[in-house]
């Protein structure tokens, strides 16, 4: 596709093209990426009275109870997971390396007098929130994000610890030494040895006659196939909505409980059709555009699926360069340090700092013909706003939770200062 376009391209442009990539790497070499804004060193400390440690549900935990509500017995389990392939002894083993993990910090906390709840993943609700002083997210990335969307004050600190560093990459939990020596993370909470880095985070407003604001949680270990189905069914009740010949309270605007730390997603439940849907960017003319789904993410989740959807191969770059020096005559090197370094200066171009205060929207495979149109398949905005056209549509928050998004439904997606998440920094 890429070689396609290319081919189509004026010298002129291919001559843009390459610039841009000579450019970026010069901005790679001769600019240093800007630090993250943090605000100044507390000096007094920070020791929470309560603290809730949200721990994960972990493999092992989900086979086990799924099987013993069937009746089965633990030899049973074994034999099931040898022949799905799966090692009992494996998951034991990660189970009981997150158990002593979240043990540890437990113990560690009581120790200075902190009053501790424990807290599983499917107990995790507001009450919880209210009640806690400080929040630990005990387990990985997915259980940072799902502890982190129902907090909603940007005065309530979350703070993440991976309790498999192994197997998780817990990029944003703390340092993994810290998973192990927790009472020097505490002490240096004590000492205001730290920063607080305040990570945008995303709003959404959700009205029209498409909508249904009730959550459905998408966590692979809680929801089955036949609860997700059942969950986004298409009911009587829905065509009355979509038709306007019903009128309730799903229709009228409303500010949805959860706040987004990496993406949003939108797009059909069946990732082989195609979506539909109008968008608007800053205000600016409504586009209808058809695509395999739209992600817009913060500076947080620049690093994740939005990073991914966007970022180009050295293989790609290798052939577009291939490309421009044929039409141009240009003396473009070739050889595999410039292509790496251009392929990074581009791809680091796509990540951007935490408490940026900018969305960066990015539209998966647009379809481009006379009927539709992409004026922009990624870029920054401020605020963005999507009607949706689909049938059977889901508007996913941090992949793990999803709402319904279909036919007459509007979503209004921006900022605002007051939703920052807090979390920690440790000087080193």
């Amino acid at each position: 596709m890429v070689v396609c376009s290319l081919v189509r391209m004026s010298r002129r442009s291919v001559v843009n093209l390459v610039w841009l990539g000579s450019r970026a790497v010069t901005l790679l070499h001769g600019r240093l990426p800007r630090p993250l804004h943090t605000s100044s060193q507390p000096r007094a400390g920070f020791k929470p009275e309560k603290v809730a440690v949200v721990t994960k549900t972990t493999r092992y935990e989900f086979e086990q109870q799924r099987y013993r509500y069937a009746g089965l017995s633990e030899e049973d389990l074994k034999q099931l997971l040898a022949m799905k392939g799966s090692s009992y002894s494996g998951l034991l083993e990660r189970h009981n390396i997150h158990t002593n993990n979240v043990e540890h910090v437990v113990k560690c906390l009581r120790r200075e007098g902190i009053d501790v709840r424990v807290v599983k993943r499917g107990e995790y609700d507001e009450e919880v929130v209210r009640w806690a002083d400080a929040i630990i997210s005990a387990g990985g990335d997915g259980t940072m994000l799902l502890v982190a969307s129902k907090v909603l004050s940007k005065d309530k600190p979350v703070i993440g610890v991976n309790t498999d560093p192994e197997r998780s990459e817990g990029h944003l939990c703390l340092p993994v030494r810290y998973t192990r020596a927790f009472p020097e993370a505490l002490e240096k909470l004590c000492r205001g040895e730290f920063r607080w880095l305040w990570r945008q985070r995303i709003r959404l407003h959700l009205e029209g006659t498409g909508i249904n604001p009730t959550p459905v949680d998408l966590h692979e270990q809680q929801l089955s196939l036949e609860q997700h189905s059942q969950a986004h069914r298409i009911t009587t009740m829905d065509i009355q909505r979509r038709t306007g010949t019903l009128h309730d309270s799903f229709s009228k605007t409303s500010l949805l409980p959860i706040r987004s730390l990496n993406e949003i997603f939108i797009g059909e439940s069946l990732s082989s059709r195609a979506s539909y849907y109008e968008i608007s960017v800053d205000d600016g003319p409504w586009e209808k555009q058809k695509s395999s789904g739209l992600s817009i993410c913060t500076g947080t989740g620049s690093k994740a699926w939005s990073y991914n959807i966007n970022k180009l191969s050295e293989q790609s770059v290798e052939e577009v360069l291939k490309i421009g020096k044929s039409l141009t005559g240009l003396e473009i090197p070739l050889h595999p340090d410039f292509i790496e370094k251009v392929t990074d200066g581009y791809n680091e171009s796509l990540v951007f700092g935490p408490d940026d205060r900018r969305l960066f929207y990015s539209i998966r495979e647009p379809i481009v013909n006379r009927v539709f149109s992409s004026s922009r398949q990624r870029g920054f905005a401020s605020k963005v706003c999507v009607r949706s056209r689909c049938w059977d549509a889901c508007m996913v928050v941090d992949g793990g939770t999803s709402f319904e998004f279909n036919d007459g439904a509007i979503a209004t997606i921006s900022m605002s200062e007051e939703d920052q998440l807090r979390t920690v920094v440790l000087e080193d």
